[in-house]
């Protein structure tokens, strides 16, 4: 009995012995691995990299900027179905552990010696506390020592933050595949929905991509993603979560995934999107554009966007299609399954409703067209084959381009125009009633020209809508901002406006005659000619001559106030930085941008004032502070401290600069409205609505421009070869800038009435001759106008003409002195 006694009492000091020593070593452990552990408390002033998000001013999406894709959530906006399908899925005790599943520690134990030497790699039995510890402060080493410090944190973490505040950076760090980081982002990617509009299986199958989210791809591995997304359904069922009917609706829930629509490419705006996102990144640099989670309100106007791309569209197919056909894309082998190698030839993703497709037969009346298909989003080529048939009326346009010739006939018969194996783009063709024809398309080419449009609110800068060319897949080159092009005459009213602004009216005289410039020191003799060649005007108004564009006038008017006074103006307007000081400079010869023409023709719009383009409204930061705000005018009573109390309404004080007086910006205004009334512009007329503007035909018609306004709303556009060259001899922006602009404005303006421009204070409406702007007297039989006066002038009651060799009317008239005006008016008036 003694000695086992002491026996027992031996095994109970050894014990002791033992025990002493595993808590020494364990101790010792703790103590080892812990003296490097990462900072813990980091995770409290945590800002895991957000995506910025970018909207319309109807607030629709219209693009994101990520590195990685993410959407912070608060746990309290998380659902509860969302957070109980990860839970199902990966810590079913979370919220009763303190931060280690030791239950599940020995089954991964157990399993670990079972496949000890196998190779295979060890199970986890991480909780999310410990997911949470590696992914935020650790590696994905695969080691003991990465999970006794993943143990160890898991621990600490769960004494210094509570419970929703760990789920909530678990549920926004996780990866879940597709570049989706948290389940915000992942809910939009996967299925385009919000996490509050998450059916069950839709949550089951996000929870199960923690695991392995490259091996449950909704595609490539189908069947493996439905297994473990109806295992998350049943443990879901398991734990009380779902009711049985709900698991097994879910279950025969099919796995479809919705691929998200590119914003940007619904509202055709590409090139405005790029345009922001360079403006941020200039801003505030690469790091606060792809992590910062920046919230941007941009001034795009979705519907306005859509009919600017429309109609430019249209207008640079049109331009190219009267050159002529210039043959197909290439040539396709179209043995056996055409549609698998038509498939990998690159096609425009942007220019909807046009489709690519191949030839597959011809004959004299039609050809049958193969369609490019679609890729699965596993990348595999789509199984359908569509095709349809293009007609002769599909091709009538088709005649062949010959460079400098005069377009040729029409071609009879298809087989003149497509062979088999030819790949084109075709649309639907448009029949009689308007309506597309069922089965039949049209022949399509990518046009060689281009061009660029901006349409721009006035009073504010907002850039409403922004065309950059005809299509961003096919070149992101933004020629509405990027583009440097010579205005043309476009840049008159800048010319004129300083007249105007310096003593001159719009009554006062000039010749429009022949003129010689010696342009010195070798430069030889420059003799502008009007695009009429050899015909002249005589004594001109400066009304009559911004209206027919007269060249000789303009060069005249712009040696009488001089270069250095045009330079100063066209800076204030923002079109050039700096103008050399040479006469052609003020019929267009340097090279500015559509967006600053744009912006200058605003200042004419809006009384004088500047503005200053923007693409953006605001911008807020991740916590919503706003960092930046375009409108820049202070609101005197908008903060109103202890609510109404009957005080007057709030004041808007604008202290933007007065680029342009007032009343100079209303009768260069009124000049532009002659240009619509009666001269290079009169197809602008068809709007309906009272517009101004300006055409604009560049040097041997390689740009074709028109700016023009209404009180509300500036549009400019040009169109040209990237590599300029002529347009054609009979080129004008008359012909086609002008319509361009035609057919957005009145899409635009369609509900909106028809408000006349504002007559300024002090503005003087008096009746003159239009054609020779002298004062009309009673019973005048001539065609008379209301023309604009400032204080202090008037029209003359008669003019003298000077320095004319033969007909009074110019027709004949010699040149006699090179700078200055021919012809001063007699009394009243400036000039």
């Amino acid at each position: 009995m003694r000695l086992l006694v002491r026996f027992v009492g031996f095994l109970f000091a050894a014990g002791t012995v033992v025990f002493l020593v595993g808590v020494a070593a364990a101790a010792g452990l703790i103590w080892h691995y812990s003296k490097d552990l990462p900072d813990y408390s980091q995770l409290q002033n945590y800002e895991p990299p957000v995506m910025t998000r970018v909207h319309a001013a109807d607030g629709a999406l219209l693009g994101e900027y990520a590195k990685e894709r993410r959407l912070y959530l608060p746990i309290q906006a998380v659902p509860k179905l969302v957070i109980n399908a990860f839970l199902a899925a990966e810590d079913k005790n979370f919220y009763e552990h303190g931060g280690i599943d030791y239950t599940g520690m020995a089954r991964a134990a157990l399993l670990y010696a079972q496949n000890f030497g196998s190779n295979r790699r060890p199970q986890g039995a991480s909780t999310i506390t410990q997911q949470v510890a590696k992914n935020f402060l650790l590696t994905n080493e695969v080691s003991f020592t990465r999970k006794i410090k993943e143990a160890l944190l898991a621990m600490r973490i769960e004494r210094a933050y509570s419970k929703d505040k760990i789920l909530e950076l678990y549920l926004n760090e996780i990866y879940l595949g597709l570049g989706a980081y948290g389940v915000a982002a992942a809910s939009l990617v996967y299925f385009d929905k919000s996490v509050n509009e998450l059916t069950v299986a839709e949550a089951a199958y996000l929870a199960a991509m923690p695991k392995a989210p490259g091996a449950l791809h909704p595609v490539r591995n189908h069947d493996r993603a439905v297994e473990r997304r109806n295992y998350v359904i049943d443990r879901l069922l398991e734990n009380g979560w779902i009711k049985s009917g709900e698991a097994e609706i879910a279950r025969k829930d099919p796995l479809v995934v919705t691929n998200r629509n590119n914003a940007a490419h619904i509202f055709a705006g590409e090139y405005f999107a790029e345009e922001v996102r360079r403006d941020i990144f200039e801003r505030y640099g690469e790091k606060k554009l792809y992590e910062g989670g920046l919230s941007v309100r941009t001034t795009l106007d979705p519907k306005l966007q859509v009919m600017a791309r429309k109609t430019m569209a249209a207008g640079l197919v049109n331009f190219d299609e009267a050159q002529g056909w210039r043959g197909a894309q290439s040539k396709l082998d179209i043995s056996g399954d055409w549609g698998v190698r038509l498939a990998d030839v690159k096609a425009l993703s942007d220019i909807a409703p046009w489709r690519m497709a191949v030839v597959l037969d011809t004959s004299d009346q039609s050809a049958r067209i193969g369609f490019q298909p679609g890729r699965e989003l596993g990348g595999a080529v789509a199984r359908d084959r569509q095709t349809g048939i293009i007609t002769l009326d599909g091709v009538r346009w088709a005649t062949k381009a010959v460079s400098g010739a005069p377009r040729g006939k029409a071609p009879t018969t298809v087989s003149q125009v497509l062979s088999p194996g030819d790949v084109i783009y075709a649309d639907p063709l448009i029949g009689k009633d308007g309506n597309p024809v069922e089965g039949q398309y049209r022949l399509r080419q990518l046009p060689e020209i281009s061009g660029a449009m901006v349409a721009m609110d006035p009073w504010t800068g907002r850039v409403l809508a922004m065309v950059g060319g005809f299509s961003f897949d096919q070149s992101q080159f933004n020629r509405a901002t990027q583009a440097y092009r010579q205005p043309g005459s476009t840049i008159k009213p800048i010319v004129y406006s300083s007249a105007l602004d310096n003593g001159y009216t719009p009554s006062a005289m000039e010749a429009d005659a022949p003129i010689e410039i010696d342009q010195g020191q070798g430069g030889g003799v420059w003799r502008p000619e009007n695009f009429s060649v050899g015909r002249y005007q005589g004594p001109t108004t400066l009304r009559n001559a911004l209206r027919l564009s007269l060249n000789t006038v303009t060069v005249r008017l712009a040696q009488d106030i001089g270069m250095p006074l045009i330079g100063e103006y066209a800076k204030r307007f923002g079109v050039y930085d700096e103008l050399p000081n040479y006469l052609s400079y003020a019929l267009g010869a340097g090279e500015t941008t559509v967006m600053r023409m744009v912006t200058a023709y605003s200042m004419f719009a809006n009384g004088g004032r500047r503005v200053k383009a923007t693409l953006i409204d605001r911008i807020q930061d991740r916590y919503g502070h706003t960092i930046f705000k375009h409108d820049a005018r202070e609101c005197r009573g908008c903060d109103a401290p202890g609510g109404w109390k009957n005080q007057g309404e709030p004041q808007l004080v604008d202290r933007r600069e007065q680029v342009l007086d007032v009343m100079t910006a209303y009768q260069i205004t009124s000049m532009m409205e002659g240009v619509v009334q009666g001269g290079t512009a009169t197809v602008m007329r068809d709007v309906g609505k009272p517009i101004a503007g300006k055409t604009g035909t560049s040097n041997e018609a390689k740009d074709l421009w028109f700016v023009g306004f209404s009180p509300d709303l500036v549009v400019g556009l040009y169109l040209g070869y990237d590599k300029p060259r002529s347009l054609g001899r009979s080129a004008q922006a008359g012909h086609t800038a002008a319509p361009i602009a035609r057919d957005f404005m009145k899409l635009a303006l369609a509900d909106k009435p028809a408000t006349p421009f504002k007559v300024p204070a002090g503005i003087k409406l008096i009746r003159v001759d239009s054609k020779t702007g002298m004062r009309a007297g009673q019973g005048d039989g001539g065609k008379t106008i209301l023309e604009a006066f400032k204080p202090g002038t008037g029209p003359p009651d008669n003019y003298a003409v000077m320095g004319v060799a033969d007909d009074a009317d110019g027709r004949n008239a010699q040149p006699i002195d090179g700078d200055r005006s021919l012809f001063r008016p007699g009394t009243g008036g400036l000039y």
